[in-house]
């Protein structure tokens, strides 16, 4: 079997985690999360808080290069912490995220990488970092502010403002989720969790919880039925004009992909889904949705433990990894705590490239 296909196959399973989910009243479990995609649409404003942790991560090779070469990043990887905070409302359209990173092991850091998007640009607050020495003392603490249609101007194409439009957006997760739910069997994927089982940190007020799961029982067909019944559905969706200009695709693009898919059926794709249980052990793979009383989704727990080894190299990963969400503040008018920054606070890209020229000599 095609390492990268298994890789593939793992990729698409763990993009699930992205689902939002809610419902109008205590559902059919595959039920309330095909209703709670059109009721996400209604989030027009919210707080979030979110964590990715790496709980462990784990890279073999028989190859002493690429040993070596993995052991260093392994290390400041394990236990590492990702989290974003922030605030998010759709008109006018301005979100602002705290990211921060918090690497363990030799080479251990934490730091802090505030940002601030509107529907025109960007600006990130330049952080003081060990891995970001070249950057000028007066240029630290300041944001970096990126004018969107500027950068897509000097890149030689058009910006494209409904890359930014939310509610498109919206209707696009929409219509994936309810291509997505269409195609699993709620029996197999979807089940209900005991509030009181379900582990919802303090303050998350839920009425249902539901879970979507793969094992290594149904981890075959549930790939299959990913590439054979989702993969060219979800196609032909962002093959819509105004999906397709909003994600900057062209119609090569989608006829290639599509091309590329078929490409892997019949026979060996057969193959490749019989050979993954030589390749991908899942020890976990969960998803956890809390519906609040106002039928939004309050709160997400998605847990991966998966191994893949490969018998012919002898390569084997291990990962084991943790993401929440935590949605509050639904469609309230949003405090900004960071707000648009001032122009004493900005520095553009060609400002700091001139102070960091400045800096070389």
């Amino acid at each position: 079997m095609n390492k990268k296909f298994a890789i593939l196959i793992l990729t698409l399973l763990m993009s699930m985690t992205v689902v939002l989910a809610g419902c109008t009243s205590k559902q059919d479990p595959k039920d309330a999360m095909k209703s709670a995609t059109g009721n996400a649409m209604k989030m027009t404003s919210y707080e979030m808080k979110s964590k990715v942790v790496i709980k462990d991560l784990k890279v073999t090779s028989q190859d002493t290069d690429t040993a070596a070469a993995t052991g260093q990043v392994m290390s400041m990887l394990n236990n590492a912490e990702l989290t974003i905070d922030g605030v998010y409302q759709s008109e006018p359209m301005q979100t602002e995220l705290t990211m921060g990173i918090n690497l363990k092991g030799d080479m251990s850091m934490s730091f802090n990488i505030p940002m601030v998007m509107t529907k025109e640009k960007l600006y990130v607050k330049i952080p003081s970092i060990p891995l970001l020495q070249m950057i000028p003392e007066d240029a630290v603490n300041k944001y970096l502010v990126l004018d969107l249609k500027e950068l897509a101007e000097q890149e030689g194409t058009k910006f494209n403002p409904d890359s930014m439009d939310t509610k498109k957006t919206q209707q696009l997760s929409n219509e994936i989720m309810n291509t997505l739910y269409g195609e699993y069997d709620g029996n197999k994927y979807f089940k209900d969790i005991k509030v009181k089982d379900a582990n919802l940190p303090d303050g998350v007020d839920a009425k249902q919880v539901v879970q979507f799961y793969v094992t290594n029982e149904n981890v075959k067909e549930a790939a299959e039925i990913f590439v054979n019944k989702v993969a060219p559905k979800l196609l032909d969706i962002v093959s819509k004009d105004e999906y397709r200009d909003m994600l900057g695709l062209t119609k090569e693009d989608i006829d290639k992909a599509k091309s590329d898919l078929n490409s892997n059926n019949g026979d060996k794709l057969s193959k490749n889904l019989n050979d993954l249980k030589n390749y991908l052990t899942i020890n976990q793979f969960t998803v956890n949705t809390a519906i609040d009383k106002k039928d939004f989704p309050s709160y997400q727990d998605a847990i991966a433990n998966v191994e893949m080894n490969d018998p012919e190299t002898k390569d084997n990963v291990k990962l084991s990894m943790e993401v929440t969400n935590q949605y509050s503040k639904i469609n309230d008018k949003q405090t900004f705590k960071i707000g648009i920054p001032k122009e004493s606070d900005i520095i553009t890209m060609e400002q700091l490239e001139k102070e960091m020229g400045a800096a070389s000599y």
